[in-house]
């Protein structure tokens, strides 16, 4: 019998097709590992009653913790106060804030807007503790709290302002890191804009704002969805900073968010008794929350658009 005939367009797909998985099977083994692997068992817990009481011998009690999540008479507050700090942040912060900042220092000296980007980075690589206690001691009652020491003499009444205002020192405390982020990923962007672009708009007489809005923005449309779906997904998911500044307070649940709730429920409860499961059922819902804001990214962004190859016109 004679052996099949390999045509050379289907070796070359063969070998293109095992290029792509070998290029690709790092990532998927990391992304099976550190995400698909905890998200299911982060639901198997999340059906038991997992606790420091049980542990080792936890019972399968199906969807009892997620009807008792829906009945918590805080739930609407905490998903509330989520979006609200979700939002506010990301908006102001880690994509406004940061993208002012990498226009700015893009168009002045070079130099001059390294060492500019430079310090905005310091929240970032400063200790979260050592962070957090900066500005604690910034906003504390009087003899300690420098806002109080340098607003007296103007008159104004000392107060502890993180207790007044905590809403406003969480956002401020989180956007801070965040925009550093979004700053270095908006600046690598527009510098690798093609110069041609805006000399030829500069001699059609563009102004600055027009350069910006009519070639800088629409070049940077994938570094814009990236910072904010994972900006979103990074402000949803982390609560040190908040964990550390007020815990939730002041008072009941006033600035307590999804993830910090979670923890709470898990590993900070009366007696000892850590609800893992319960916890668990939290974290579930805080996932499920994630995917379904990065599917509305990816299409209102036309995340398939910009992923297209470029046609090419042929005669």
């Amino acid at each position: 019998m004679e052996e099949p005939v390999v045509s050379t367009s289907s070796r070359g797909r063969m070998r293109a097709s095992f290029s792509a998985w070998c290029f690709m099977g790092p990532a998927t083994v990391l992304v099976t590992l550190f995400f698909f692997i905890p998200v299911i068992i982060l639901l198997w817990i999340g059906l038991t009653d997992l606790s420091s009481r049980n542990f080792g011998n936890p019972n399968f009690i199906g969807l009892a913790n997620y009807i008792r999540l829906l009945g918590d008479r805080f739930l609407p507050k905490i998903l509330g106060n989520t979006f609200f700090y979700v939002f506010l942040t990301l908006g102001f912060f880690n994509v406004g804030l940061a993208l002012i900042l990498a226009l700015l220092t893009t168009h002045i000296n070079r130099r001059a807007g390294f060492f500019f980007r430079a310090i905005w980075m310091l929240p970032r690589i400063t200790p979260s503790v050592i962070y957090i206690m900066m500005w604690r001691r910034l906003t504390t009652d009087e003899p300690f709290g420098i806002f109080n020491q340098l607003l007296r003499p103007f008159g104004i009444e000392p107060q502890n302002w993180l207790w007044e205002n905590p809403w406003l020192f969480v956002i401020l405390v989180n956007g801070f890191v965040g925009a550093s982020f979004g700053m270095i990923i908006f600046t690598s962007a527009i510098e690798s804009i093609p110069k041609d672009l805006t000399t030829a708009a500069k001699v059609d007489g563009a102004s600055a704002l027009q350069i910006i809005r009519d070639i800088t923005l629409p070049q940077i449309k994938w570094p814009l969805l990236f910072v904010v779906t994972y900006q979103t997904l990074s402000l949803l998911t982390s609560f040190e900073y908040t964990l550390l500044l007020t815990d939730g307070g002041p008072g009941l649940y006033k600035t307590e968010v999804w993830a910090l709730t979670a923890y709470h429920r898990a590993l900070q409860t009366y007696f000892g008794n850590n609800q893992w499961g319960y916890g668990a059922a939290w974290g579930f819902i805080l996932v499920i929350i994630g995917v379904a804001l990065s599917v509305i990214y990816l299409r209102v962004f036309r995340f398939n658009e910009l992923v297209q190859e470029p046609k090419i016109d042929t005669l």
